[in-house]
């Protein structure tokens, strides 16, 4: 493959104002795996109680996908952008009245008010990007983006981490990381109202016309697309779950304090970071599919290796893993989208139904509270198995 560039001069403002979107939504999906410990200890509930923090933002995700890819397919890529936006500052607004009200129900409201903008944002953001430049880049474009949604998840772990759990801001209210972040994303908002993103056309309409069931059903009759989202959803079960249950794993195996769990995890999203910008450069050489193979393989190993429990060791590749899952969701994500034309609006949106996959780490807290910290590693290696078999799949059709 010859080196190509990331984008074309035309597409260059656009494609920068869509990526600093990518820092949003990865700082807001970030902060929750700080809130989960936060509010185990605040409200004394259990791994499992705590987990309906991540069903109830990724259930906003599964039920607007398709609402979300209706709206953005009538009125734009841009419109979408703004639509989501400001859902997005309204639920994290709602965190002040919600730390008044101090029940558990009114903080899971104001999560599933976000998750609703979220999916709004990633909807068209996501296969927007894919568009902005050579299709042969398209990957590889994407996965820069989404190094991005890393360095925000980075950023949120780190600084809303010290906020609620550093020995001098210990205990501070939810109300203030979120509060501030709402007033941030409104002002993005009216910004984005202001400007013109490009609407994208396609020489191959063959989805014109035609109703967003119809399209659904010859999308889903697609074998490799079909693959895609299965592999796209079991990746998310793998990356979500780990992410939600890192402070609780490490803390209850007695290796740190809540404090130290937070910026280790700050660090591991810090390799993830690491490895979607290395594997945005790698892709500009080495094909999409190659790089996911070998980092299917990778993630399975070290969930492997988790499972085994051997001290350490066994810390060592749960934080290696994010180096090898990086890639996974942007590298999916565009394959599955690939050559898919005027469908590709209505793909996006089935795709972003696959975060509903966050909803594993309430398997993961029930197998914890049950049986154990370690085993419910079992539910991501099923994951990143179902990656590798879906890498495997398209090396051959390739």
């Amino acid at each position: 493959m010859t080196k190509k560039t990331l984008t074309d001069r035309r597409y260059l403002v656009p494609f920068v104002l869509v990526t600093l979107l990518f820092f949003l939504w990865g700082f807001a999906r970030a902060i929750l795996d700080v809130l989960n410990k936060h509010l185990q200890n605040e409200m004394d509930i259990t791994i499992t109680r705590s987990a309906l923090i991540q069903v109830t933002t990724y259930l906003g995700y599964f039920l607007m996908a398709i609402p979300a890819g209706m709206f953005i397919n009538r009125y734009g890529y841009r419109r979408g952008v703004v639509f989501g936006l400001m859902l997005f500052g309204v639920g994290a607004l709602l965190f002040v009245p919600g730390a008044w009200m101090g029940t558990f129900g009114a903080f899971l409201t104001a999560l599933f008010v976000i998750g609703c903008g979220l999916v709004f944002l990633e909807t068209a953001a996501n296969p927007y990007v894919t568009e902005l430049g050579d299709p042969a880049t398209a990957t590889s474009r994407l996965n820069f983006s989404q190094s991005f949604n890393g360095l925000g998840g980075l950023f949120a772990t780190f600084a809303v981490g010290q906020f609620f759990f550093g020995s001098s801001a210990g205990g501070g209210s939810v109300a203030v990381p979120y509060a501030l972040l709402g007033v941030l994303v409104l002002i993005i908002a009216v910004v984005f109202a202001r400007v013109q993103l490009p609407e994208i056309s396609h020489a191959d309409s063959e989805g014109g016309g035609l109703k967003g069931s119809r399209v659904a059903e010859l999308l889903l009759h697609r074998p490799l697309f079909r693959f895609g989202l299965l592999a796209l959803l079991c990746y998310e079960i793998g990356e979500i779950s780990i992410n939600s249950y890192f402070i609780n794993y490490v803390t209850g195996k007695g290796w740190m304090t809540d404090d130290m769990a937070s910026v280790v995890l700050t660090c591991a999203l810090a390799f993830f970071m690491v490895g979607r910008f290395l594997g945005s450069w790698i892709m500009r050489t080495v094909t999409p599919v190659r790089m996911l193979l070998g980092c299917a393989v990778g993630t399975v190993v070290c969930m492997a290796v988790v499972l085994c429990d051997v001290g350490v060791v066994s810390m060592v590749a749960l934080v290696a893993n994010y180096l090898f899952e990086a890639i996974m969701f942007p590298t999916i994500f565009a394959l599955a989208l690939s050559g898919l034309g005027d469908y590709t609006k209505s793909a996006s949106s089935l795709l972003m139904m696959t975060p509903i996959g966050g909803c594993g780490f309430l398997l993961m807290g029930l197998v914890a509270d049950c049986v154990g910290l370690t085993l419910p590693f079992a539910i991501p290696l099923a994951g990143f198995v179902v990656v590798l078999a879906y890498a495997l799949r398209m090396a051959r059709a390739k």
